[in-house]
């Protein structure tokens, strides 16, 4: 199936329903992939599909799938890019997913890419991926990250150097100290950093080589890369 024109920005265009189908959300932690994500299930009524919350699911529900997964994870290794394809293939079959779906976390590697791409070739009338990267520069990410803080109380969310409370490390509704995850530290920043860049990088470059790749400022301001988000989807989707 394919659009004949050019959606506006509503998700119309003369009283047709614009289709986004699957829609592939780039970038490394940080950029507010989980933001822009939940901004286009509301914009376009289709599902966000993590596969850490399909992987928790198969594995709370004692599916099969989940059972394999778990002796996986019990072992303290990662679980194969087999098990989480077939997670992923699953959830596809729902019909929930029929207009489209937003990736989160999926696909990571090259191998889950081609494998992504095959299975939907295969899916008569079904769009291909389109990819869309988030990009922020390296500092504004490691200040992002780092300077998270939380209060455990009333669980309001801060960042010391970009949202910071009025009296430092202090909740300004209830004057409790503010805590730090464990992992929100420059060492872990750095490391994820440089999984994501070997990783991912492969990924980035095969929907560009196939022409269905865009980038966007995620420094912006949400709505700003809200609308970039959505303009790109709409472009390649022409």
């Amino acid at each position: 199936m394919a659009v004949s024109a050019v959606p506006s920005a509503t998700g119309t265009h003369e009283g047709l329903k614009f289709t986004p189908g699957p829609i592939l959300l780039l970038g490394p932690p940080g950029v507010g992939k989980g933001t822009q994500a939940q901004e286009l299930v509301t914009a376009w009524s289709i599902p966000q599909i993590s596969t850490g919350d399909l992987l928790r699911s198969n594995v709370s529900r004692g599916t099969t799938l989940g059972k394999q997964a778990k002796e996986v994870m019990d072992r303290g290794e990662l679980v194969s890019d087999e098990l989480v394809n077939q997670m992923v293939a699953d959830r596809l079959t729902e019909p929930d997913t029929a207009r489209g779906y937003i990736l989160d976390g999926f696909p990571r590697t090259l191998n889950q890419a081609d494998w992504l791409d095959g299975y939907l070739v295969a899916i008569p009338g079904s769009f291909p991926v389109v990819a869309v990267s988030i990009e922020v520069s390296y500092n504004q990410l490691l200040r992002r990250i780092t300077g998270r803080r939380i209060c455990s109380l009333c669980k309001t969310s801060y960042n010391i150097y970009l949202q910071p409370p009025k009296v430092n490390e202090i909740c300004d509704l209830d004057g409790t100290p503010l805590t730090r995850r464990s992992d929100d530290t420059e060492e872990v920043f750095e490391e994820r950093m440089r999984a994501y860049s070997s990783l991912t990088a492969p990924v980035v470059e095969h929907y560009r080589v196939l022409g269905r790749f865009a980038e966007v400022n995620g420094e912006q301001p949400v709505d700003a890369v809200t609308a970039e988000v959505k303009g790109a989807v709409l472009r390649l989707r022409s």
